[in-house]
């Protein structure tokens, strides 16, 4: 049985498929991903998702429109407004702009799979051991139910040695931040991994 696959990256995308197809099913792979930046970040990614399902010989579509733009519209809302003691205490994939990506890139997805004959789908997006798996499978049941299509939910984080392994194997390019401008300063900047243990020692 085909599955649309919403692939975040390849190296997220290896322990699902495996897994899906020791299950019975096919993954079609769907790379929508406007949160990613800045744009030659969003380039490697792209490339390394079509360079996996190449390896492993999986159908690969994806949406080569580059969306800062959009997608900063979108999280200007939230992120207005929010002091830093906030945005540095949720940054790490539960602040309230996080819950417009998981919306996004699962609404486009349980979309496309409805406009497409794909009667259900899944996300790699359930393999990181990085991101709200709660919040995620709430909202893509709810886009599964508004679009009339099914939501496959498995935990993939149980592979997450596993996928590791195979994109080494695959000689997959191996990202280090989450996708966003935010998540990349979230990453690397020295302010914020002091504040943050300045933080965690008043609580």
């Amino acid at each position: 049985m085909k599955i649309l696959m919403h692939m975040c990256c390849g190296p997220c995308s290896c322990y699902p498929t495996e897994n899906l197809r020791e299950k019975g099913f096919e993954p079609v792979g769907f790379f929508f991903n406007p949160n990613i930046h800045p744009y030659q970040e969003w380039r490697k990614r792209l490339r390394a998702a079509r360079e996996f399902a190449e390896k492993v010989n999986i159908k690969f579509l994806a949406e080569n429109h580059y969306g800062l733009r959009d997608f900063l519209s979108k999280v200007s809302s939230v992120i207005g407004g929010v002091n830093d003691e906030d945005t540095f205490k949720n940054a790490d994939g539960f602040h309230n702009r996080c819950k417009i990506c998981y919306s996004w890139r699962l609404s486009e997805t349980a979309k496309f799979a409805a406009e497409n004959n794909f009667e259900v789908f899944t996300s790699t997006l359930f393999y990181s051991i990085h991101q709200n798996h709660e919040l995620m499978k709430k909202i893509a049941e709810y886009f599964a139910k508004s679009y009339g299509v099914q939501f496959y939910y498995e935990d993939f984080r149980a592979g997450w040695q596993r996928g590791i392994d195979l994109s080494l194997e695959l000689e997959l390019y191996r990202q280090n931040y989450c996708g966003c401008i935010f998540s990349e300063e979230e990453r690397f900047s020295k302010e914020i991994k002091n504040l943050r243990k300045t933080l965690s020692f008043k609580n």
